[in-house]
């Protein structure tokens, strides 16, 4: 017996791992669909045949508010923090990826990121968590009037990186997990401390599961100390 999961895009990769590794250990196996977060609540919601859902911790409570997950199996899996990302240059042959991360955050201060943002002409942002909060930092900053108009927010399940790759946008902002390795991009770090976004995912057994036990037993090996290195490998950190 396979499990069904579904999880936002930000995690498909570290997830696609970790089943690998759990099938191995002899944990449940799980195969998991990765779209949308917000498409990803809205099939929960809708009572879909699924055994685990990852999502971010928001969206987590809510389906379990709402009687579609189990409360008591929410357990946090990965922080994932948002780094800021640019077209990758003529310096992309020495980088064949486009996307591996430098050490430390993008830029010093929260001061040089709204300076970036003001230079920008086409600013790339997620539709999931990372997006609001970036929205909503630039609305505390009193910015939104100067940039609405440039704002350009990446169509469900289309990854920022995919609009920095076609010179779409010219300064884009997600998931690490979603930036490294992907082709056409150059990441600038992750967001310095006194602004930085940053994303718990938290999976839960959904209350339409047919295999609850076995759902529970694969969530505690994804949260395991077994699974840690491979969350650190995919850009995640552990909450």
């Amino acid at each position: 017996m396979t499990l069904s999961g579904i999880s936002s895009m930000a995690t498909k990769g570290v997830l696609a791992a970790l089943a690998d590794a759990a099938a191995s250990a002899g944990a449940p196996t799980i195969a998991f669909e990765s779209v949308g977060g917000v498409l990803a609540a809205d099939r929960v919601a809708a009572g879909e045949a699924l055994d685990v859902v990852v999502l971010a911790s928001g969206a987590i409570d809510r389906l379990a508010d709402d009687g579609h997950v189990d409360p008591a199996t929410r357990t946090p899996l990965v922080l994932s923090q948002v780094a800021a990302a640019v077209p990758a240059g003529d310096d992309a042959a020495d980088d064949p990826d486009g996307a591996t991360p430098p050490p430390g955050p993008a830029f010093a201060h929260a001061s040089e990121l709204r300076a970036a943002l003001r230079a920008a002409s086409r600013i790339g942002y997620s539709t999931g968590p990372s997006g609001t909060a970036l929205v909503r930092m630039i609305e505390g900053w009193g910015l939104s009037d100067e940039l609405s108009d440039r704002l350009v927010q990446a169509r469900p399940g289309v990854p920022v990186a995919a609009s920095l790759a076609a010179a779409e946008v010219d300064l884009g902002f997600q998931q690490l997990s979603e930036l490294v390795g992907q082709p056409g991009v150059r990441i600038l770090g992750v967001l310095p401390d006194d602004c930085a976004i940053e994303t718990v995912f938290t999976a839960a057994v959904a209350t339409a599961s047919g295999s609850p036990r076995q759902a529970a037993e694969l969530i505690a090996f994804l949260a395991s100390a077994e699974a840690s290195g491979i969350k650190a490998e995919h850009a995640f950190r552990t909450p």
